[in-house]
């Protein structure tokens, strides 16, 4: 019963020109379908697999970022923001790696980038999405994510502390910053409001397959349950048949985490059925991820949006019926019901659509295109770009785009050329 409750509590997360461009020609990932992409991501013997960093390399954080911070006590388990650094016993220059919506620092996305960045030679620091519940708990300021600066801002200060923590254990001689999806919007959120605070001064930023709005992706994942046989009103039925196959698959690996794996090992173990399309369960992977998010933003916030203002919560009591009102919470609703209201008495006159432009990369866009320190790798079949949006990349970043033909969302964001490209974009021998 803890474990299913604590599952409530985590994401199932999911949750690029000329010369730059990628071709058909010259790209080998096997996977044409964008949807199978995202699912299965790179078969195995074609994924760039450095060997697991040892133990003794690895530095492990709890940031207290907010030391009187009150927190409902079904939260019990939570003693900080969850960080790591993989380093060098060298100086090294070190790489912050941002994991893309819902994910944790060590989300298997964010293990794989880890391992091949650290085996190139870099120090690497993993953080969690703004979206991941350990986030909200204990290092968001408005306890309401989804606003890209102010999810920066946050993101920036437990860098910070990160990096006091680590003090001169570990030595370091210039600062990079890269992350997928979510995470990769906010690498150049967090660039661009280091030009001001000049903590890092990073030296590159690399951008991997972000949305260009955040509320057109999410909404694009949202309709996704549009294709559950007979509709989004049997949620229930099919998210209770996935936790069925996740039963199993819990039973038959000797582990399995609560993240982005949580796709693939279900596809694995109990493929849908034929009436079932893959957008159905990467939108119910998405729901669930922003069932998460909102359940936790609801408790820490004391909203009464979900659970009953003032309700106090224990860790004994049941969360399914919660879980069900969260699993029907659309983000449209969220954004309108909450994160809306928030930054309207923030910003007095704040009117939607100009919120809405906040919550994209249009909002940076001169930024993005006069830096050249920063650059970007997409797909050109990603399922989270609404029609047209790839062009923005081509367009803004120019030479600095590579954007590959097929791979879905970050389904070959470990494929060996991709990871190639990556490493050479901060080794300097790529990206021109």
């Amino acid at each position: 019963m803890m474990k299913s409750r604590r599952s409530l509590l985590f994401l199932f997360a999911l949750l690029m020109s000329t010369h730059g461009w990628a071709t058909t020609e010259s790209y080998g990932y096997p996977l044409a379908d964008p949807y199978a992409a995202t699912v299965i991501g790179t078969p195995r013997d074609l994924k760039a697999e450095p060997k697991p960093i040892r133990g003794g390399h690895v530095k492990n954080f709890k940031l207290k970022l907010f030391e009187d911070r009150a927190k409902p006590d079904i939260f019990w388990y939570d003693q900080g923001l969850r960080t790591a650094v993989a380093y060098q016993k060298h100086k090294a220059p070190l790489i912050f790696l941002i994991a893309g919506t819902g994910a944790s620092f060590d989300s298997p996305k964010n293990r794989g980038l880890a391992r091949a960045f650290y085996k190139a030679g870099f120090h690497v620091a993993a953080i969690s999405s703004s979206t991941h519940p350990n986030f909200i708990i204990s290092a968001s300021s408005s306890r309401l994510p989804g606003h890209l600066m102010d999810d920066s801002r946050d993101m920036y200060r437990a860098m910070e502390l990160l990096m006091e923590k680590l003090g001169d254990s570990v030595e370091v001689s210039d600062f990079y910053i890269t992350g997928y999806s979510l995470g990769g919007a906010q690498a150049a959120f967090l660039s661009k409001l280091d030009e001001d605070k000049r903590a890092f001064n990073f030296k590159k930023v690399l951008m991997i397959n972000p949305p260009v709005s955040l509320f057109n992706s999410v909404m694009i994942l949202d309709g996704m349950l549009d294709s559950i046989p007979g509709g989004v009103d049997n949620f229930q039925a099919f998210l209770d048949r996935l936790m069925d196959a996740f039963t199993e698959v819990y039973t038959t690996e000797d582990q399995v985490e609560f993240n982005d794996e949580f796709l693939y090992n279900v596809y694995k173990y109990r493929p849908p059925k034929d009436e079932e399309p893959l957008a159905a369960l990467i939108g119910t992977s998405f729901r669930m991820s922003s069932a998460s998010m909102v359940f936790t933003s609801d408790l820490m916030t004391n909203a009464g949006y979900i659970v009953p203002k003032n309700r106090v919560l224990s860790r004994s009591d049941s969360l399914a019926d919660y879980s069900k009102v969260a699993h029907r919470i659309t983000f449209l609703q969220y954004f309108d019901e909450l994160l809306y209201p928030y930054y309207r008495i923030q910003q007095p006159g704040l009117q939607r659509e100009a919120l809405l432009d906040q919550l994209s990369l249009r909002s940076i866009e001169d930024y993005l295109r006069n830096s050249e320190k920063i650059h970007v790798v997409h797909n050109a079949d990603d399922l989270i770009l609404a029609p047209g949006e790839i062009d923005f990349f081509r367009e803004v970043f120019g030479s600095r785009a590579r954007i590959y033909p097929t791979g879905g969302h970050c389904g070959n964001i470990d494929y060996q050329q991709n990871v190639k490209y990556m490493l050479d974009i901060f080794t300097g021998q790529g990206g021109k």
